[in-house]
This record gives structure tokens, sequence and C-alpha cells, in this order.
């Protein structure tokens, strides 16, 4: 019998737009607190404003932009308090994460996430802030995928978004990225030793270091425009 095709549904053109806000978001090329202009924004993305709107609504539903009455939508600033408040929920999470996917990850999730590392390291290598930091999302959600608990993903994708863009910049002082390598190695090493209270510990220290490295920068900021 011939095998039976079963098509792959491709994203509608709104999530794919929403995919690249995000990007736009996450790399501050819109920055935070500007204002999302729609004309301009259409036009960079080749779209018509309706999927434009709808991509708008799926980022304000993740807490990435707001929207705001005569306003429109404005990318989302996060406070000291808030990044603070933030980090200790996904920190909580992260190690929940940690330590229930080394309890139950597969041979293949693990090969697969051992890949995505070495992937990560070559990036870092290059000094590839972008694609070391898309493999090392990739990574944190693979991790929490293999925590086989659809609960704690769901709260993990709605905290996370919040917090992508100023995970990314913590990585641009050269010493704090070294030392996120570094500790992305000692993670990997304990979920192939199935060491789920070691994983635990390193991830809540992981998210302790990106949290400080984000309140830093916040400060510098507020201090700069002083």
């Amino acid at each position: 019998m011939p095998a039976t095709v079963i098509p792959i549904p491709r994203p509608s053109l709104h999530e794919q737009v929403a995919q690249r806000l995000r990007q736009m978001l996450l790399e501050s090329r819109i920055a935070p607190g500007a204002k999302l202009n729609e004309r301009e924004l259409s036009e960079v993305l080749q779209v018509s404003r309706t999927p434009l709107r709808e991509a708008i609504k799926m980022l304000a539903a993740e807490g990435l932009v707001e929207l705001l009455p005569n306003r429109g939508a404005i990318a989302v600033r996060l406070t000291q308090a808030d990044a603070l408040h933030t980090f200790e929920v996904m920190a909580a999470l992260e190690a929940q994460s940690g330590e229930l996917a080394a309890e139950r990850i597969t041979d293949a999730e693990l090969a697969e996430i051992q890949a995505m590392h070495y992937e990560m390291l070559a990036a870092y290598t290059r000094r590839d802030l972008p694609g070391y930091y898309r493999l090392n999302a990739a990574i944190h959600t693979a991790i929490n995928a293999a925590a086989k608990n659809p609960v704690l993903t769901a709260l993990y994708r709605q905290v996370n978004a919040r917090l992508q863009a100023l995970r990314f910049r913590s990585n641009q002082d050269e010493a704090k990225w070294h030392l996120a390598v570094k500790e992305h190695e000692l993670m990997i090493t304990a979920l192939s030793q199935r060491n789920s209270a070691g994983l635990r510990a390193l991830l809540l220290t992981h998210l302790d270091n990106k949290r400080q490295v984000v309140q830093e920068q916040l400060q510098a900021h507020q201090e700069a425009q002083a």
C-alpha cells in the first residue's frame, strides 16, 4: 500500500508576521517603549495592515507589546522591579523543568539537545549573537519540553516571552557571555548524567546570574537617561 502523505500545516500569514516582530523586539530593532508604527511596519514586512494587526494582538497576548487606547501598540518596557519579579518566577520554572527533564528525558531528546549545544558553541566562537541566542533559547525550550508537563510548559512560554529581549541583551557583555557558556556546558553534563538535583541547582544559578546582569543594564540605562 502506498504511504499516506500527511500534509504539514504552514503557519498563517499573521503568525509569520508575529514571529518577525518578535525577532525585531528581541534584537531591539523596535526599542522598549517605542510605538509600533503600522504604516512603517507594513512596508518593512511587506504585508497589509490586517495580518499585521492580528500579529500585534498575538504579541499583546504574550505580554510583548501593550495596547493603549488612542495610542496603538507600544513595545513593553520592563522596569527593574518588573524584571526582578519576572526572573524570580522564571528561575523557579526553569529549575522545575530541569529537574523533571533529567528524570524523564529520552535518549533521542538528549541527543538533539547535545547537538544544539555544539551548534551554539560554534555560534559563540563566531561571536554570532543572534544565532547563539536562537540556539540557546531552543535548548532551554527543549529542556522544558523534556519535562513532559503541559501545565509547566504553558506557564514557561508565557513568562519567558516577557524576558526574551532582556536575556538576549545580557549576552552583550563579553565576560558575562563567557560565563553563560560555561554554565550551559555544566547544564548539559548534568542532563546527560540524569542528575536532577544538580541540574535544578545549575539552572537556579544560571537564571540568578542573568537577573543580576539585566538589572545592572537596566540601572545603567536609567542613570544614563537621568
